[in-house]
Parts: structure tokens; C-alpha cells; sequence
């Protein structure tokens, strides 16, 4: 069975019996931790085989498979997560700017808040970032109607007499 496998089968488990706020909260606090650590080192080159990491970060295999799937939409070499096996090598080379980016789209304050980050970006590097990610989720309508053209609810009146009033 892959570790992937597993995590998902023990997330399903534990939010059965526990629910779900109590998992976020007991993952976050591991997820906190991991985080933690890999910015503190950010420097610094983390790889080896799923296993290694997981002891290297002081954690259980499938919680590691866990922050594993959180951060690899940020990683320059992302993980095969549903082949992943305990003795699968991993190398953690992560995009900063995109994973600061993905935990502002998270809404996981509780990481982008981190101590850790200002020895990776500048106060003023971190705000760039969240506009970014601000004009990114900004919805604008370039297509302006008019009063007197079709409504675009598809209702066959005049917009001023359907969506317009």
C-alpha cells in the first residue's frame, strides 16, 4: 500500500471518530512544526527517502506523506504522491514565493505568519506577495452592458427591465 494511501485512509479515520476540527487542529500543530524547521533552514538541502525526512522533521511517516501532499504544489521537483513509498526519495527544493503565495491562498495564517519567513523575504517582498495574490483573486468584468441590451440572464428582456433594475 502506498503512504499515500495511507494518509488518506487515516485522515478519513480520524475525522470519522474525532471530526474534523480536532484533525486541522492536531495536523496543524505538526504541519506548524515542519514549517518551522524547513524555513529556519531554508538554506540548507533537504532530501532523502520519506522516511529520513519524517525523522528529520520528528514526525510519523504519513503525517511527512501529509505535509508532503501540502507542499508539493510548491516544490520545483514535485512528488509522485499515489507511488510514493516509505523508501521513495524526496528532494524538498521549494519555490518560497509560491509557497508563501499557496499558504495565502490556504488562509493559513497560522504559516504565513511565521517568524521564520522574515529571514527569506523582506517585510516589503512578503506585502508584494500578498498583492498578488489580492489581483489574482479580484474578478474583473471587461464585457460592460449597455441598459437596452439584452439582459445576459438569457430572460429576453432588456437588461433595465430584468438583472438591471
Amino acid at each position: 500500500m502506498s503512504l499515500y494511501k495511507e494518509w488518506t485512509d487515516m485522515v478519513v479515520d480520524y475525522v470519522k471518530r474525532r471530526g474534523e476540527p480536532a484533525f486541522w487542529h492536531d495536523y496543524g500543530e505538526i504541519e506548524r512544526r515542519i514549517y518551522t524547521k524547513l524555513l529556519s533552514k531554508y538554506q540548507d538541502e533537504v532530501k532523502g527517502t520519506m522516511d529520513e525526512l519524517a525523522d528529520y522533521f520528528e514526525v510519523s511517516n504519513i503525517y511527512f506523506m501529509g505535509f508532503t501532499d501540502g507542499i508539493n504544489d510548491s516544490l520545483l521537483e514535485p512528488v509522485q504522491l499515489e507511488e510514493t513509498e516509505r523508501d521513495t526519495k524526496v528532494n524538498l527544493k521549494v519555490d518560497f514565493e509560491k509557497l508563501y503565495f499557496n499558504m495565502l491562498d490556504a488562509k493559513a495564517d497560522y504559516l504565513y505568519e511565521l517568524p521564520q519567513w522574515e529571514g527569506i523575504f523582506s517585510r516589503e517582498k512578503r506585502k508584494e506577495i500578498q498583492r498578488d495574490y489580492r489581483d489574482s483573486k479580484m474578478v474583473v468584468n471587461n464585457d460592460k452592458i449597455g441598459r437596452n441590451d439584452a439582459c445576459p440572464c438569457g430572460s429576453g428582456k432588456k437588461y433595465k427591465k430584468c438583472c438591471g433594475k
